[in-house]
């Protein structure tokens, strides 16, 4: 017998062998017809799959969130099969669900088009309907190249090569139709319901090489309720309205071409928009930490001691030396992370204990090569700049540095207007440096944080541990903020780093006199900045706070009479330290308020005779069709509290420096 423990604590005996199927029918006829799937031992199976040790196990119903990815599965199998229906011929490949969805490759000579979608759905449904159950078979290997050769599938034959001679070979069957997979999956196929959507077709090499088949890739979702995908597809429909490259467009902050791919222009407001997101920075920094500067190019050699050169080199822009002296032919990198560098300036001169903890920032330029189908906008480039730090400091210290640097995080983040942050722990991997004692002090001390930042700040962040999937050098935390329409961006990190200081040398002085490593923090905020810009611009989908608009106040003529007045505001708003310009175009107010409102500019500053007679304004609010009037002294003094940083007016309110001025 075996012994099958459920998740109230409650256990049972069974025979050998048999089914969680069985199992859940000995219970209960109603959870038998629920339940879509198990999970044993922590491991999603099929309910059919057999029990033959003594197991935890636990029953799914198809509105748990881990069914969510078998009713993907589920559904990229019945897209095949309806595929195949009704266009026989077609070669099928993979399927693998994804994240929001899945996808299927199929091989056909006229590509798909998105007008045949209602066809394929249409067949998907009448599948669904006739709920076949799904079963599991095990072939040979000999057999399951000998079924597809004669199907005519020559990706399925080159796959059933390509697994391994230890692992078996499993098919999933509904009804007649059958494909190789390794599962698990559902019950049948009315478990899937009707909640899914096909969203997009696109060209796919077959194994990602260019000299092999173009595929015809349908992109699909599926959710368990309707109300899912609905709120799902209007998600897309908000992200599609928020995407920073139309934005950025329409606002003119930068712009791509091809002879410098993954690499920036930045127009004058966007460098404007960027650069004031630097001085926010560099104001939340002083004080703590010292700014730094390392070299954009360094020798190899450097990259080979840092580890970087073994296992990152591919993603490394290499640059060869020019000299005429066949002597200084070397090879050089360009920076792709700042930390080898820091580590340099660290060590340069004789360090102290009493000097620690030292915090060395920077706001250096990296560049990493990323393939150029995997660029998008400012969102993933090959060359950007990060609010990197590092900190080092003694084991001791580690503990007050974590937190230091955790609530100077969620305070950045909530000047963005974050309020709905993940953290997660990452701990240490099976591949590691550093000993066992240096791990368990630094996942302790990492774990008392979060404990403690649960503590501190409540429902506005939630924790998660990620085992095994920190760093080989350290464990790290990882910051994920929410968005406006609720997406997740993971952005800031904390990482503990045992490896680097060693490995180039890197000491300090200790109170007995004995040179010691020190831990080594490697600190992002932002990550990106050019990344987290639009992560910006899509969160307030381009109406910016007015602190950080890059165009702040656009002054706007209703006469050519009012032309001498609004120059005058233009000066008194620019000298009050505001961004401003002025539009004193013979346009009629309509158009200009139209063509500033596609710009997203914050507030339009209305005139005409009657606001030149009488030193008043009219304030228009983007995305707003009610004017306000004001004297003119009342709206500068408004406007200029108004577009104070919130760091300034932390520091204001605290009597460290004057709001305004």
């Amino acid at each position: 017998m075996i012994n099958v423990t459920f998740p109230d604590g409650a256990s049972r005996a069974y025979e050998p062998g048999t089914t969680g199927l069985q199992i859940a029918s000995g219970i209960s006829p109603s959870l038998a017809k629920r339940t879509v799937a198990m999970v044993v031992d922590g491991v999603l199976a099929d309910l059919a799959d057999p029990l033959t040790q003594d197991a935890k196990l636990e029953f799914i119903g198809r509105e748990d969130a881990r069914a969510l990815e078998l009713i993907r599965h589920d559904t990229a199998h019945v897209l095949a099969e309806a595929v195949q229906s009704l266009y026989p011929g077609t070669q099928v490949t993979i399927g693998p669900v994804i994240e929001d969805g899945f996808y299927y490759d199929f091989f056909r000579e006229t590509p798909f088009t998105p007008e045949e979608f209602a066809g394929i759905e249409a067949k998907m449904r009448e599948i669904i309907a006739k709920d076949r159950p799904f079963t599991k078979e095990v072939k040979s290997r000999d057999d399951a190249r000998a079924f597809f050769e004669k199907k005519g599938e020559a990706f399925k034959v080159e796959l059933v090569d390509a697994i391994p001679a230890d692992q078996d070979l499993k098919f999933y069957k509904q009804g007649e139709w059958l494909d190789l997979c390794r599962g698990p999956h559902m019950t049948s196929t009315g478990k899937i319901g009707t909640a899914f959507k096909l969203m997009k077709v696109a060209g796919a090499y077959w194994r990602g090489d260019s000299t092999k088949p173009m595929l015809s890739r349908i992109y699909g979702t599926a959710f368990a309720k309707q109300a899912d995908l609905d709120a799902h597809l209007h998600r897309l429909e908000e992200a599609a309205k928020r995407d920073h490259r139309r934005l950025g467009r329409e606002m003119d902050l930068f712009h791509f071409q091809e002879e410098a791919p993954g690499a920036i222009f930045w127009h004058p407001k966007g460098w404007t928009l960027f650069q004031t997101l630097v001085a926010y920075m560099r104001r939340r920094l002083a004080g703590d930490y010292q700014e730094v500067n390392a070299p954009q190019v360094m020798d190899k050699s450097m990259w080979e001691t840092s580890g970087h050169w073994g296992w990152f080199k591919e993603n490394m822009f290499k640059v060869q030396s020019a000299g005429d002296d066949t002597n200084d032919e070397r090879m050089f990198a360009l920076k792709p992370m700042n930390c080898p560098g820091h580590v340099q300036i660290f060590k340069h001169g004789l360090r102290s204990y009493r000097e620690l903890p030292v915090r060395f920032a920077e706001f250096g330029i990296v560049h990493r090569y990323e393939p150029s189908g995997a660029l998008h906008g400012v969102m993933r480039v090959r060359a950007f700049t990060q609010d990197d730090a590092h900190v080092f400091c003694t084991e001791d210290q580690l503990a007050a540095e974590c937190m230091k640097i955790n609530d100077l995080i969620l305070s950045v983040y909530g000047d963005f207007g974050f309020d709905k942050i993940m953290l997660k722990l990452s701990t240490r991997p099976e591949q590691r440096v550093g000993t066992d004692a240096m791990w368990d002090h630094a996942e302790d001390v990492m774990t008392g944080v979060m404990d403690a930042i649960k503590v501190q700040n409540g429902n506005a962040v939630t924790t998660g541990i990620n085992p095994g999937e920190g760093a080989f050098y350290g464990p790290k935390f990882e910051y994920v903020l929410r968005d406006a329409i609720g997406r997740d961006w993971q952005c800031g990190t904390t990482q503990v780093d045992f490896n680097l200081p060693e490995r180039f040398g890197a000491f300090y002085v200790d109170k007995n006199s004995d040179k010691v490593p020190p831990v080594m923090v490697h600190r992002a905020i932002c990550g990106s900045l050019e990344r987290f810009t639009g992560i910006l611009i899509e969160h307030y989908a381009g109406h910016m706070p007015l602190w950080l608009s890059p165009v702040q106040i656009v002054i706007a003529t209703i006469t050519q009479e009012a032309d001498e007045y609004g120059l005058e505001i233009l000066a008194a708003a620019r000298a009050r330290g505001l961004r401003v310009e002025g539009d004193f175009r013979n346009e009629k107010i309509t158009y200009k308020v139209r063509e500033h409102s596609l710009a997203k500019i914050p507030v339009l500053v209305v005139i005409g005779r009657k606001e030149a007679a009488e030193r008043t304004v009219s304030i228009r609010r983007f995305g707003s069709n009610d004017q306000t009037s004001l004297g003119l002294d009342e709206a500068l003094a408004s406007l200029t509290e108004e577009a104070v940083p919130p760091d300034l007016k932390r520091a204001a309110a605290a009597g460290k420096v004057p709001v305004a001025g």
